[in-house]
């Protein structure tokens, strides 16, 4: 690397404090902060900020104040617990550009522990990599951007621009934690959000809506299981036609100028099925929680009218289901897809930063996953940056992030601060 001095000092101080930054990784990454259960880590980035002289915001998320925004998800779970925290670092000279760096605790549920090579929320490093529920999916990146801003000032320095840490939830079911930053009023310049991309910046990315399919059928004895209508059975039809909904907007998807370049971007998925409650009874309900993309640019309230009427004609090509159609109900996500637009000037400083610490050009993703920097780019024009270290296993057993990746992704993070929001010496 090509460094000038002060940049030599900013990733100098990194690689000190890595071993630090990976021990608070663990400890962060230990927390198995899944739906509703937050709050002990929200209490931790709360303590490191204060520690670190940051005006801590700390506050319950009220969703009748978020109700009418772009981009709110149903919610379904209870909410009285549900926080967002932020610190703001004000600077003394105020002549650089603002910025939000921001990460999410939240994480998905587990699985089995049986079937984890090692325990998920007891983050064990190995070759290399930490594993571990959210070690990835990014408890790793949201560290990583504090200790890049450490590091700025362990070299002697200080950003010149106003600076918003925000730790928010529900990035993996509904986005509102990021949404409730923006009702409370916190805009920057920039948004940075340091998800696992692989090193890459993500270009445009798919909004996902997540619907419900609620299957009522009829209960007998399965002796006489013809009298019955199985509402299992009858899901599984809607299952196959919902399929075919799918492969039609792969079609359309074949024609965008960014995901025409995949082969399948657009994935339905039915992540969770219920229903029935004895093997030897004809199942009378069935429930089927789904998950389906949609690429930016498409109207969410028109893929809602598709999935309802791709419901309807596989009802209506069902015996039972054509007089007895099962109900839609919107679950959680109901989130356009976003494409970063409008940002040349925080991308120049990614990409001179990026050839500073990895050399290249900085490389561009198409994400078929959806991430929290569209309600800073659509509803309020914020040019939002998605770039972070390599992981693999996200949502799956054995979670990992590599930590050589993540030491870069901390440099790179450090070295933009530095040139975005300006850096004087204190």
């Amino acid at each position: 690397m090509q460094l000038t001095d002060h940049q030599r000092r900013i990733v100098d101080a990194v690689d000190q404090g890595f071993d630090r930054q990976i021990e608070t990784t663990r400890q962060f990454a230990s927390i198995p902060s899944t739906r509703g259960a937050e709050g002990p880590c929200q209490d931790m980035i709360g303590d490191l900020l204060r520690e670190r002289g940051y005006e801590v915001d700390d506050w319950h998320i009220d969703l009748d104040d978020l109700k009418e925004l772009r981009g709110f998800g149903q919610v379904e779970t209870d909410f009285s617990k549900a926080r967002t925290v932020v610190g703001t670092k004000r600077p003394k000279t105020n002549g650089g550009r603002s910025l939000i760096l921001q990460g999410h605790c939240d994480v998905v549920p587990a699985g089995p522990l049986e079937m984890w090579d090692t325990p998920p929320f007891s983050p064990t490093i190995k070759d290399g990599w930490m594993y571990g529920r959210g070690a990835g999916d990014m408890k790793s990146g949201t560290i990583a951007a504090l200790y890049a801003l450490d590091a700025i000032q362990t070299a002697g320095f200080a950003p010149t621009a106003r600076i918003h840490f925000q730790s928010v939830i529900e990035e993996e079911s509904t986005g509102i934690g990021a949404l409730s930053t923006l009702q409370r009023g916190y805009r920057a310049d920039c948004c940075f959000i340091p998800e696992p991309t692989g090193g890459a910046l993500v270009r445009s990315q798919v909004g996902v809506i997540w619907f419900r399919l609620k299957v009522r059928g009829v209960p007998a004895h399965v002796f006489e299981a013809g009298v019955g209508a199985n509402a299992i059975k009858a899901a599984y039809h809607l299952i196959h036609s919902l399929e075919a909904l799918e492969v039609e907007w792969n079609r359309r998807a074949a024609k965008d100028h960014f995901f025409g370049a995949l082969d399948h971007p657009i994935n339905f998925n039915p992540g969770i099925i219920k229903g029935g409650d004895w093997a030897s009874s004809v199942p009378a309900w069935c429930d089927v929680d789904c998950r389906i993309a949609v690429l930016p640019g498409w109207s969410v309230a028109d893929c809602q009218k598709e999935i309802e009427a791709c419901v309807m004609n596989a009802s209506r090509q069902h015996t039972f289901l054509a007089n007895n159609p099962p109900a839609v109900e919107w679950s959680g996500f109901l989130s356009e897809g976003y494409e970063l637009t409008d940002a040349d000037a925080p991308e120049q400083v990614l990409r001179d930063t990026y050839s500073t610490v990895y050399g290249g050009n900085l490389k561009e993703l198409a994400f078929t996953a959806l991430t929290d920097t569209r309600f800073y780019g659509l509803n309020e024009g914020i040019p939002s940056l998605c770039f972070g270290a390599r992981a693999e296993r996200m949502h799956g057993f054995n979670e990992r992030v590599e930590l050589e990746s993540l030491r870069k992704t901390t440099r790179t993070i450090a070295l933009f601060v530095a040139e975005w929001c300006g850096i004087e010496a204190v």
